[in-house]
């Protein structure tokens, strides 16, 4: 008689045959070359997980600038060719952008769909973010997160010029408290009770942000939240301080969040807050690393960190703004930020070397897709994908591209630099770590403004210097790789303290 094991092995035998036999794709006239992978569903998710890039540069120098693979039950078509990234982006009529975003939000925040197609709420989401976040609206929430910044990093209680005294922490914990803190507060306002109470719920909301966080690549790739009880729990809590009766309690809330409530109006105060958590989720989750490569590569370049203080004094100067600790704070409008390309330069070449997104798209219908290498045939379902962190990283395009440098973005004259050549062609994108097309980031502008205010109070409020000068670059953690901006695998210590004033 048969042992138990020994019958389950069996079984799993003849699945696995009849998996490779009837469940895996066989490629059709005029598809792009196939990867099914040996595993059931996954296909090549875990060689793909592992170390992205280096599967895509695999399989690009095995199949050419176009290949499919199987990744948890998808059949994903990666386009590896940045001079076909703008003929992917006009075949728009074929693409359905929303079916992966409302769905992948859905998972991690555990909100009903708000794809207006399922009808909870209106079609005009989008419009309202882009409204709230670009134009005048970017005006008013870049004033009050300088005003926030400073409310963070400036000593408080006292008129007195702080005495300078050096101070040391881990460089990725600076900036996500400072910056979750201060966008915090923008977003969301801040506490009628008081400081106290403000204090105590931007701290237990950081807490419990950095908790949730770390499960949510899991959550979007469909593990259930249940599976993590701290994640579980901390995003409960995180919802909870964003239902419509704690917004009452609260100063200064941001049009984007005003407007929003408007717009899910149908939705219960549960879901309304969960919808408002992935707002808070997206300001945040990107920017925080970005901000800490973006001073972490500042500080650790001379150059770059004198060719950036020079602009910010001469940029304070024209704008007749003086820092000190007992005066009025640092005010820059929107043009006079917009005019700071040594900074706007570091950052970019900051988030050239740390961003990983991923830029999806799925296909609404059968169709042919005609690029630079060709044309194929797509299926319904199927999902087109940009990995723009091969552009970015490729020699052709960047010479050295390992290596930061700050001018990288800047031409001969000093001003920013956008003609960029692949194969001899310039390239219509060249540079992409907020996404593309109809999915970019609504919130980029502002992002890059918050980073930019970031820099600038660093280098007018305080000296800084690493604690160990030549400190080598971390590695980037990889576990985040296409969900934008991926974090250090450690931190950095660093030094800082108040200037004389």
């Amino acid at each position: 008689m048969m042992s138990l094991s020994l019958i389950w092995g069996i079984v799993i035998a003849v699945c696995c045959c009849l998996y490779l036999l009837l469940g895996m794709r066989r490629r059709q006239m005029g598809e792009p070359p196939l990867e099914n992978g040996l595993i059931p569903y996954l296909g090549c998710a875990l060689q793909f997980g592992a170390n992205p890039l280096e599967f895509l540069r695999a399989n690009q120098r095995k199949h050419g600038h176009v290949f499919t693979c199987r990744l948890m039950g998808n059949y994903v078509h990666f386009i590896t060719n940045p001079l076909s990234y703008h003929k992917v982006l006009c075949h728009g009529k074929y693409f359905d952008w929303k079916k992966f975003h409302f769905t992948a939000s859905a998972k991690a925040f555990g909100h009903r769909s708000i794809d207006p197609s399922d009808g909870n709420t209106t079609d005009n989401i989008s419009k309202t973010i882009i409204k709230t976040l670009q134009g005048d609206a970017l005006s008013s929430l870049t004033e009050a997160m300088m005003g926030n910044l400073q409310l963070v990093l400036r000593p408080q209680g006292s008129p007195q010029t702080p005495t300078p005294a050096w101070v040391t922490e881990g460089m990725y914990s600076f900036c996500y408290r400072v910056m979750f803190e201060a966008g915090y507060l923008t977003l969301f306002g801040r506490d009628l009770a008081g400081q106290d109470a403000q204090k105590a719920l931007i701290q237990n909301s950081l807490d419990n942000f950095k908790q949730f966080d770390k499960i949510f690549p899991a959550l979007v790739a469909g593990f259930p939240i249940h599976v993590f009880k701290t994640g579980h729990y901390a995003r409960e809590k995180l919802t909870e301080g964003l239902r419509l009766q704690k917004l009452r309690e609260r100063d200064h809330i941001s049009e984007l969040v005003r407007f929003l409530n408007d717009t899910f109006a149908t939705l219960d105060d549960t879901e309304r807050a969960k919808s408002l958590l992935a707002v808070l989720w997206a300001s945040q989750a990107n920017t925080i690393p970005a901000t800490f490569w973006s001073l972490f590569q500042m500080i650790r370049n001379p150059e770059a960190m004198k060719a950036a203080t020079e602009e910010v004094n001469k940029t304070l100067e024209n704008a007749g703004q003086k820092v000190s600790f007992d005066g009025s704070p640092v005010h820059l409008n929107q043009i006079q930020l917009d005019n700071m390309p040594v900074l706007d330069s570091i950052i970019k070449e900051s988030l050239r070397l740390s961003s990983a997104s991923l830029n999806i798209r799925t296909a609404k219908e059968d169709f042919t897709l005609h690029l630079q290498d060709g044309s194929y045939n797509i299926r319904k379902d199927d999902i087109i994908a940009l990995y723009p962190q091969l552009m970015h990283l490729d020699p052709e395009i960047y010479p050295d591209p390992l290596t930061f440098k700050y001018d990288r973005y800047l031409d001969e004259n000093g001003k920013t630099k956008t003609t960029f050549y692949s194969n001899g062609l310039k390239l219509k994108y060249y540079y992409m770590p907020f996404g593309s097309g109809v999915t970019i980031c609504p919130g980029r502008l502002f992002a890059v403004q918050e980073i930019k205010q970031f820099l600038i109070l660093m280098l007018s409020y305080f000296e800084l210097e690493l604690v160990e000068s030549c400190v080598k670059c971390p590695p980037l953690d990889q576990s985040r790789a296409g969900l934008g901006i991926l974090p250090p695998l450690h931190d950095i210590e660093f030094r800082y303290k108040f200037k004389h004033s």
